[in-house]
């Protein structure tokens, strides 16, 4: 798919010709792990519901679906086929499989926290679903974490675009969103990185004590 098709004028193009179906589709393929621009097309869609396009509470319904339902997808595709595929891709880049075991492991810890909070995070929302099916996090726990995450999520950005995109044009929020998602990602490899120097302490520490 050319950089020109995803271009920010026909995905406001693509979003008032099929309007919340855009919306809902956009969304569930970026989070089954497809990394198409599910979050600019559900920030047009609160932008046009703001110029009246379409209904604030339409969108916000087809936002939640889609992403509770691509995320639902990327889980089961993590958990029936996930890790021999990353192992695979581990084996590419010269990854070992007990360094992918504790990456794993880390994961299922924090997993509550990254699936709920995991949207508002770039990249992390792509990925989040199918690395809590690798996990085997429990479905009743996912799917509870998922919805409410999913939830949080819509509300805020549709929100945001419905009120921000009344002063300012469609490309400045797409920035300022974006640039808090790259923050947010910025803010979580800074503590990965902390926690993995503390671990990695903790037995310099005991032997000096």
């Amino acid at each position: 798919m050319s950089v020109e098709l995803l271009s920010l004028d026909n995905l406001q193009e693509i979003a008032s010709q099929y309007g919340y179906w855009a919306v809902f589709i956009g969304i569930a393929l970026e989070n089954t792990g497809i990394p198409l621009p599910g979050e600019t097309i559900t920030i047009v869609g609160g932008f046009l519901a703001g110029s009246g396009e379409l209904n604030y509470w339409i969108v916000l319904a087809s936002t939640i679906a889609g992403a509770v339902l691509g995320d639902n997808f990327g889980y089961w595709i993590g958990r029936t086929g996930g890790w021999p595929l990353l192992l695979r891709i581990g084996k590419f880049f010269k990854i070992s499989e007990k360094q992918l075991e504790e990456a794993r492991r880390q994961f299922s810890k924090n997993a509550a926290s990254a699936v709920f909070l995991g949207r508002f995070v770039t990249l992390l929302r792509i990925f989040a679903g199918p690395m809590a099916g690798i996990a085997q996090m429990r479905y009743s726990h996912f799917l509870l974490c998922n919805f409410a995450g999913a939830a949080l999520w819509a509300v805020t950005i549709i929100t945001l675009s419905f009120f921000l995109g009344r002063i300012i044009p469609l490309a400045q929020v797409v920035h300022l969103i974006a640039e808090f998602g790259f923050l947010t990602l910025l803010v979580v490899l800074v503590g990965i990185i902390i926690a993995l120097w503390w671990e990695s302490r903790k037995p310099k520490l005991k032997v000096e004590e």
